[in-house]
């Protein structure tokens, strides 16, 4: 039982392996704790939830039909619009976090999401995650999403990815 065990303090966050990570707006460390195991795609705007690399360092790395993450990142900051195949649900473990969605005309929705608050986004919904905390610009706050499957898959907008493009942070350059 003690392999199911992860410490927070010695998870092993990422900043890269996105399509948006080098993006100023999307800065963020992510943390894979359960599962998160990288999906086969050749698509290059499909990719893990948290990104390739983070998908490699599972700090509990099983395939029981459910994934959780956290995201650590300073206000502003949070992925560009993408969607998953499967359901992913937000909680707010500090600060202020807004959960975005486009609605059924093209729209975007959000909610604002307190300490302990939870958004559940059903598959397929296009969204993404911003830390708005205000009067702490300096501070990061902490997110934990929950991803449904063994193997999900994130996919980005064409606009995100068009936006990567023209700020050129897509492809990256080695």
């Amino acid at each position: 039982m003690l392999a199911r065990v992860a410490r927070f303090d010695e998870l092993k966050g990422s900043d890269g392996g996105l399509p948006d990570s080098k993006h100023p707006s999307a800065e963020r460390i992510l943390y894979n704790v359960i599962g998160f195991q990288p999906p086969e795609s050749d698509n290059e705007a499909t990719t893990s939830p948290v990104g390739e690399d983070a998908a490699r360092n599972a700090a509990i790395p099983i395939r029981e039909g459910f994934n959780l993450g956290y995201c650590r990142a300073k206000p502003g900051k949070g992925p560009m619009m993408h969607n998953h195949d499967t359901n992913e649900t937000f909680i707010c473990m500090s600060g202020k976090w807004r959960a975005s969605w486009e609605d059924d005309n093209g729209g975007v929705e959000h909610v604002d999401l307190d300490p302990l608050d939870l958004i559940s986004i059903p598959a397929g919904a296009i969204r993404r995650f911003e830390n708005v905390t205000e009067g702490e610009p300096d501070v990061d706050h902490v997110l934990m999403f929950v991803i449904g499957g063994d193997q999900p898959q994130a996919e980005f907008t064409d606009e995100a990815m068009e936006e990567l493009r023209a700020a050129g942070v897509w492809p990256p350059k080695d």
